[in-house]
């Protein structure tokens, strides 16, 4: 079953065909803020017991439409910030071009992709993958001013672009957020993982977060969705809009 609660009036409509993936990027557009500013968004999906991945990687506790609603997030975002730990586990390749979201990135003056940035300290990735050697527009890594020499040499040899983001080893969330927009890079989205969402919102330069509740249960110890310190006082965030089909629910909270 298929169900749309607009946040107006929670009135349910029932179908059983797939949503329009017009339909899901007019659902899932960014908000008027991001044509002046930053507007950074999470996707993340958790299973009912609060468990952010299974085994590692979150695609077990996926399913085909939370995937459409994964491929619709990215065709919106000017840019891709994602840690280094789920770039290794899940098998980042580059972003690709989808002829879908052409107009509608046109229109908007997005690149025919997103540009994917890559989050870390260490520099500790494969540098010879496609992400790096063949993307469609070029990849670009997050680290610190104190990040090592030799791996930055190594990334910018690949192709990829070295931006600094911090005075340290690692990056300062808010300055991540303002130099990518600085870039022109302003609709923002992160795929986690849960350490990096953890200092996005401890940092609060979150604005918004898209969650995927799974219908499933994990026991076990798996991370939740963020991680990291906590903070002093709870962020609060209030229904943007809520989907549902198959038992997922397909949820999008705003920062207050």
């Amino acid at each position: 079953m298929r169900r749309l609660f607009p946040v107006t009036d929670m009135t349910a409509t029932a179908s059983d065909r797939e949503w329009s993936l017009d339909e899901l990027a007019d659902a899932y557009a960014y908000p008027a803020e991001a044509a002046s500013g930053p507007w950074l968004r999470a996707n993340m999906v958790s299973s009912l017991d609060g468990a952010g991945q299974h085994d590692g990687r979150s695609q077990p506790l996926s399913s085909d439409a939370d995937m459409r609603i994964f491929g619709t997030l990215r065709g919106l975002a000017d840019v891709i910030v994602v840690g280094a730990e789920t770039v290794r586990q899940e098998g980042y390749r580059p972003a690709r071009a989808r002829e879908a979201f052409a107009a509608r990135r046109a229109a908007a003056g997005q690149g025919p992709a997103p540009v994917i940035a890559v989050v870390t300290a260490s520099l500790e990735l494969d540098f010879s993958l496609p992400l790096f050697t063949a993307p469609l527009v070029p990849t670009l890594v997050l680290t610190g001013a104190e990040a090592p020499a030799d791996k930055v040499a190594q990334a910018r040899a690949a192709g990829a672009e070295v931006l600094v983001a911090g005075a340290g080893r690692g990056i300062e969330p808010e300055r991540a957020v303002a130099l990518l927009a600085e870039r022109g890079l302003r609709r923002q989205l992160t795929e986690g993982g849960p350490r990096l969402l953890g200092q996005f919102v401890a940092a609060g330069v979150l604005d918004e977060l898209c969650l995927s509740v799974s219908p499933t249960m994990t026991a076990g110890s798996a991370q939740r969705i963020a991680g990291g310190p906590s903070v002093d006082v709870p962020r609060r965030f209030a229904v943007a809009s809520l989907l549902e089909q198959d038992g997922f629910l397909f949820t999008r909270y705003r920062r207050i």
